[in-house]
């Protein structure tokens, strides 16, 4: 038992202090430290358990202002329970304080919390305060709730792959399954294997696996895809479904989940045996074959990927097959520069409404036509599909020329000779030619300024000061 502040002392105090020798087996048994608190809120005598080991060394609190060593918050709860001692009222209620080891250094885990009991010392208005140690409960509950934190996200954590899991399985184009390996009944699947295994998804779980083929008890075909999935040569098996109408192939893949051994079981149609085609799927193909509008698809080289019977009409081809792998730049008017902006304007702004351009066929034949993309996934990258539409018998491209503009701009031309040089009427006129092909270029590439600077072979930079040159910014900024 460490005492401080016992050992005899001149004091003010006209009342005998708490004597080591009585209140040490005391003390010791039952708390953890004891407090004895003048009217005006002194220590006036402490008594710490196990030699100061467990709280440390508090003999500089002695004859000191107990607040100096409470932390803010305990300071007004302190205060309150103290007045209301020194008006005679009896505390029942326990207290709890947060003490501070030193009243000048706030240092990281300076700070303990004691739960105290108060009495009335020898019939005077000294306090005698017997506290508890809360620390090792502090702790434990420091170790609940990290302990509670954890669970709560290894649950989240949880959520989420299920979650996952379910998403993948459910739209994997894919048929898949899991069964025991200890007693053969399947534990899940997504709606790709049961529609080829022809039955509803929610009577197939928990139902032995080898109920969907001929010949084969659940024990027999176990061992037989523990077999293949450890065979490097030959990893499948080949089944009867039961109905005897389709041959399947079984990839099994064995892992262990926890405590159980799981199969992981991959099926597909064997020999001609097709899959069936979502109705959906097959009416976009047929709109797709049989429409009168051009459709054709191309990746982000350029190359061409597919098209209908309408555009292997538009330029004369024989079949798809011939027009496969071959740049679509090959039929556009413009070349390499429609199709650089077309990929580009797919990637950007994600689709086109109306582009005016021209095809033209193997034999140098021309067709006017309009032109409308949109992007699409294709083998995990872009793709670009494209409507094309016959515009028939226009000739012009692009919005018309104003012909009374033309007839102005000729008339003023004319006004200048005599009263200008030569040069300075060419100079003019170039650059009202010049204004005019800048204003085509940009109207044809509906403001995609990095293909009409290529249209016009210009650079970028330069096709900018021309464009402000001509005042032509603003004007083509809304496009």
């Amino acid at each position: 038992m460490a005492v401080s502040a016992l050992s005899p002392k001149p004091r003010d105090y006209d009342v005998e202090l708490i004597s080591p020798e009585f209140f040490r087996d005391f003390v010791s048994a039952t708390f953890d430290i004891a407090l004895v608190i003048s009217p005006d809120g002194r220590i006036v005598s402490i008594l710490s358990k196990d030699m100061g080991q467990s709280l440390g060394d508090l003999s500089h609190w002695e004859n000191k202002p107990i607040n100096e060593f409470l932390t803010i918050e305990s300071v007004p709860k302190f205060e309150s329970a103290h007045r209301r001692f020194k008006s005679g009222i009896r505390l029942h209620k326990r207290i709890e304080l947060n003490h501070l080891y030193n009243s000048t250094v706030d240092e990281v885990g300076s700070e303990f919390p004691i739960c105290y009991t108060l009495h009335r010392y020898c019939d005077t208005d000294f306090m005698l305060m017997l506290g508890r140690d809360l620390r090792p409960i502090a702790e434990t509950q420091q170790q609940l709730v990290k302990a509670q934190i954890a669970l709560e996200k290894n649950y989240e954590e949880q959520r989420k792959f299920d979650t996952k899991y379910r998403v993948l399985l459910s739209n994997s184009s894919e048929a898949i399954l899991f069964v025991s390996v200890h007693d053969g009944r399947i534990r899940d699947m997504n709606e790709a294997a049961a529609k080829l295994l022809g039955m509803e998804q929610r009577k197939l779980r928990n139902v032995y696996f080898s109920e969907a083929f001929r010949n084969y008890d659940s024990k027999t075909l176990i061992n037989a895809m523990l077999e293949a999935s450890a065979n490097l040569e030959q990893d499948f098996l080949n089944l009867q479904s039961q109905s005897g109408k389709i041959s399947l192939k079984i990839f099994p893949t064995e892992f262990r989940v926890a405590d159980e051994r799981l199969i992981m079981v991959r099926i597909e149609p064997d020999g001609d045996t097709v899959r069936p085609i979502h109705q959906t799927s097959s009416s976009i193909l047929a709109f797709f074959r049989d429409s009168h509008e051009a459709f054709v698809c191309i990746d982000t080289r350029g190359f061409i990927i597919d098209a209908n019977e309408s555009f292997l009409q538009l330029i004369n081809a024989v079949n798809v097959s011939t027009i496969k792998e071959r740049p679509l730049s090959d039929f556009l008017g413009r070349g390499q520069i429609e199709q650089k902006m077309l990929i580009d304007n797919a990637r950007n702004n994600k689709s086109m409404r109306v582009y005016p351009t021209k095809l033209v066929n193997d034999f140098g034949s021309y067709t006017a036509v309009e032109i409308t993309t949109t992007p699409f996934s294709y083998r995990g990258d872009l793709g670009i599909g494209l409507i094309i539409r016959d515009c028939g018998q226009i000739e012009g491209m692009g919005e018309p020329v104003n012909s009374s503009e033309l007839e102005s701009t000729h008339r003023k031309l004319m006004d200048l000779v005599g009263s200008a040089r030569l040069k300075e009427i060419v100079a003019e006129a170039t650059d009202v030619v010049e204004k005019m092909c800048i204003e085509t270029a940009v109207n044809l590439t509906r403001n995609n300024r990095v293909a009409a600077a290529e249209m016009l072979g210009l650079s970028r930079q330069s096709l900018y000061v021309k464009l402000r040159k001509y005042g032509l910014l603003k004007k083509n900024k809304g496009l």
